[in-house]
């Protein structure tokens, strides 16, 4: 019998993930996105300012992301990640100029907070009991309800490390989310947190190869096919609405959609979908990195938060950012550059640059917002829902979009 035909609304990582399981398994499918580039929020493009390529956004994997390193071994692309062999975190505080760098061992009992050579200065190890309490945190509560935030274990690992999982002041969000990161990372195991990133780009690791295989295995993409409406019956969704063009669906098919929040939210009656985001800005400098800048460096008391070196650029992310967004480009620029260079050690005027402002990168990771996240699951037979704001248990992160994609694509073989 021949497979019957998926549509996949949506070519982020949630939209293209659902269709390389789905067509891995002999499914058809066709992937529809409203843009002319795929990737959503992970991809790289051609900056004419800084007359580079650049990533929209820099992402950090982790070797504990099980669903995301899947899906790069399927599409080939596992070899374009790099990074240490190693739970190894350089740091510094720019406030004090202190450096040091956090090594936890590989295996699930963490030795590692007994030596002060691998643990963050000012630590001691019974202060890294602190975690269990985020574990055992009831639902809806604060992790500033859970955890004393303050103190140099706090500022030091716990605040950054939340912050960039959460994007959300740590303080007033989700202890459950929180939870769920530290189950996977710090709790399993310095195996399971080595750090990754796309040294050739998110396109080249995560979005090309994706796109390559689906077309080798029987499917298709589509650029600027913008979903305008869905029409419903009381089980069932009858047809795809693109404006120009409407698309039929036979009783064998189905549809996962795979776009924003907000859009889902203006197609489907009565979706309850999280309404609150936050930003996140990325400032690009095209400058080689100097041999001895790590490729990736945490940064405590500063504006920073993290600075990613890569061969021809060096890269910066700042989390939760919306108290930056109105603040004059060539300023911020200025002041990110002073503070790689104090990071760096590499005295050099203010090199072409790039500043990218994501104003809604993610929902606010708020257990008020954790609560709207919908399942995958609609109550309409033949429709199905992924993205990272669905309810995957985790923040909006690469690993909980490509586990939404590979949720939708599991509920339809399952139909």
């Amino acid at each position: 019998m021949m497979p019957r035909l998926v549509h996949i609304v949506g070519a982020g990582l949630a939209g293209l993930s659902a269709a390389v399981r789905l067509v891995s398994q002999g499914m058809r499918v066709c992937v529809y996105e409203a843009t002319n580039q795929a990737g959503g929020r992970c991809r790289s493009y051609h900056d004419p300012a800084i007359g580079m390529v650049i990533d929209n956004g820099n992402h950090i994997v982790l070797s504990g992301n099980r669903a995301a390193l899947t899906f790069l071994d399927t599409i080939g692309a596992r070899d374009h990640l790099t990074g240490p062999g190693s739970a190894s975190f350089p740091f510094i505080d720019l406030a004090t100029g202190e450096r040091w760098t956090l090594r936890a061992n590989d295996g699930p009992v963490p030795w590692w907070i007994f030596d002060p050579r691998r643990r963050v200065p000012g630590t001691r190890a019974r202060d890294y009991l602190s975690f269990l309490h985020l574990l055992c945190a009831a639902p809806g509560a604060t992790i500033g309800e859970v955890l004393d935030c303050k103190g140099p274990l706090y500022e030091r690992l716990t605040r950054p490390f939340l912050l960039a999982a959460l994007n959300t002041d740590p303080r007033e969000g989700s202890a459950t989310l929180a939870a769920a990161v530290i189950r996977e990372t710090l709790a399993a195991g310095g195996s399971n947190y080595h750090p990754l990133i796309a040294r050739d780009g998110l396109s080249t690791a995560f979005v090309e190869p994706a796109l390559r295989f689906i077309e080798a295995n029987g499917g298709t993409v589509s650029f600027g096919q913008r979903l305008r409406a869905l029409a419903f019956n009381t089980s069932r969704v009858m047809a795809l609405n693109f404006g120009d063009a409407s698309v039929p669906l036979a009783k064998d098919e189905a549809i996962i959609l795979a776009v924003p929040p907000m859009v889902a939210a203006s197609l489907i009656p009565e979706l309850a979908v999280p309404t609150e985001f936050r930003s996140i800005i990325n400032v690009h400098f095209r400058i080689s990195s100097p041999a001895a800048v790590a490729p990736i460096t945490g940064v405590v008391n500063g504006t920073v938060e993290w600075l990613i070196a890569f061969p021809d650029r060096l890269s910066t992310t700042i989390s939760s950012a919306d108290r930056l967004l109105d603040k004059p480009r060539e300023e911020l620029a200025a002041l990110i550059w002073h503070e790689v260079v104090a990071i760096t050690g590499f005295a050099a005027p203010l090199p072409p640059w790039q500043i990218v402002r994501e104003r809604r990168a993610t929902f606010a990771a708020l257990p008020r917002e954790e609560a709207k996240r919908p399942a995958a699951a609609t109550r309409w037979a033949d429709l199905v829902l992924a993205g990272d704001w669905t309810a995957t248990g985790l923040p909006a992160t690469i690993e909980g979009a490509i586990r939404s994609g590979n949720r939708a694509a599991e509920l339809i073989s399952k139909h």
